[in-house]
């Protein structure tokens, strides 16, 4: 199948029109010009790798769209499927956490297991490949065990040890952390004051033995590490040395600098990028972009403003847009240790997404091994009308 007279973004350059052919699911060539009778004909639009995403918040809120209203787990999953397709995630690791420091009415050991166990038995069945980001606080004590039986099943891509503990990483301003949770849990300021008080006075006791109990499991079985987070330089340094490979939503500029230096990438969220600022007033994606701090994009809770906050960093002018578009596909698959994806290259699958630049950034088409896995309509609709003047032209003639 030839996919031509596209925008192709590769590794190290920008095809301006160019063609591509795929071969049972794997790029088998890559032309400088259009080819002739294309199976697709991408009329000047873009044609990008298909995003990998380490870290998605959505499946959550696929399954309690509200409170208390808990949906069938396969629904859930089907909606957050065709959901991340239409985005251009074709790879996709589900963000899953086991304690209740917030969305505490679907995470829960019981109920995320279940999540966990349903994603993995539906793998086959599904548009993209969705793998399982397990994020475990190293205050919860019962961690190692979760963790040993998930891994004994092989349901674990990635780890990741997060401390949401009031009074540093995220949570470091602890008033605006109060007023943050009265309003997502409707209380009174004075209830979630009590709230982040007895969460403080749990202490952190048995946290070196968990961290380091997480890191030594994951590493035994192979399974990549992240740290969460990252307020300071000590902290990296801690889950460097204990095998972390990825620095993700580091807090501080700080931070981020440290984790490159140590050979972490930095990974942060594609809604900070594109707004150009942290929700939790931390440090901007744009401005860790700028300083050669960020290697990463995920969608962490929207994954529609990966596509719009690739196109939107390079029209920074601060590097290409292959170096922008590596953010959500060739760098998170190198980190994750996926060779066979991330890139336009001969010989890796052909995940694929076709877009419209526009004001707006919008996705066309997403191929995942070459298949369309989903579509807008867009071009069966320019197909149909080509036909069309072809028809036309024979009969006037």
């Amino acid at each position: 199948m030839w996919l031509s007279n596209f925008e192709i973004v590769l590794p190290d350059r920008v095809i301006e029109r160019g063609a591509i052919r795929v071969d049972d699911g794997l790029i088998a060539d890559i032309r400088d010009t259009p080819v002739d009778k294309a199976d697709i004909d991408g009329q000047g639009r873009l044609l990008l790798p298909g995003f990998v995403d380490l870290h998605g918040d959505m499946i959550e809120k696929e399954v309690e769209p509200r409170t208390n209203v808990r949906m069938p787990l396969e629904l859930g999953i089907y909606d957050l499927d065709k959901k991340l397709a239409s985005c251009g995630v074709t790879t996709a690791f589900a963000a899953l956490s086991f304690e209740p420091v917030t969305y505490g009415r679907v995470r829960s050991v019981e109920h995320t297991t279940a999540m966990i166990e349903a994603l993995t038995a539906m793998r086959d069945d599904l548009l993209i490949d969705h793998r399982v980001h397990a994020r475990f606080e190293v205050t919860l004590p019962t961690a190692l065990t979760i963790a040993q039986k998930l891994m004994a099943g092989g349901a674990l891509g990635l780890i990741s040890l997060m401390d949401h503990t009031p009074g540093q990483g995220q949570y470091r301003d602890i008033e605006k952390h109060v007023a943050h949770l009265a309003r997502e849990r409707k209380i009174d300021e004075a209830s979630a004051a009590e709230l982040v008080r007895q969460r403080m006075a749990d202490g952190q006791a048995d946290a070196l033995h968990i961290v380091t109990g997480l890191a030594e499991l994951a590493k035994s079985r192979g399974i990549v590490i992240a740290s969460h987070d990252d307020d300071s330089i000590e902290k990296v340094a801690l889950l460097h040395s204990l095998g972390a490979v990825i620095s993700e939503f580091p807090i501080t500029i700080e931070a981020a600098a440290e984790a490159k230096r140590l050979g972490l990438a930095t990974a942060m969220g594609a809604p900070n990028a594109l707004r150009g600022l942290s929700y939790s007033g931390n440090l901007s994606a744009r401005e860790a972009y700028d300083a050669g701090m960020l290697d990463i994009l995920a969608s962490d809770y929207h994954p529609s403003a990966i596509l719009p906050a690739v196109i939107a960093l390079a029209d920074r002018g601060k590097g290409e847009l292959s170096a922008s578009v590596a953010l959500a596909s060739a760098n998170p698959a190198k980190a994750l240790g996926l060779e066979d994806r991330g890139q336009i290259a001969k010989g890796l699958r052909a995940d694929l997404l076709i877009a419209d630049r526009g004001r707006m950034p919008r996705l066309r088409a997403t191929l995942r091994g070459g298949r369309l896995i989903w579509s807008d309509g867009t071009l069966a609709d320019q197909g149909r009308s080509a036909a069309s003047r072809s028809r036309l032209k024979e009969v006037a003639m």
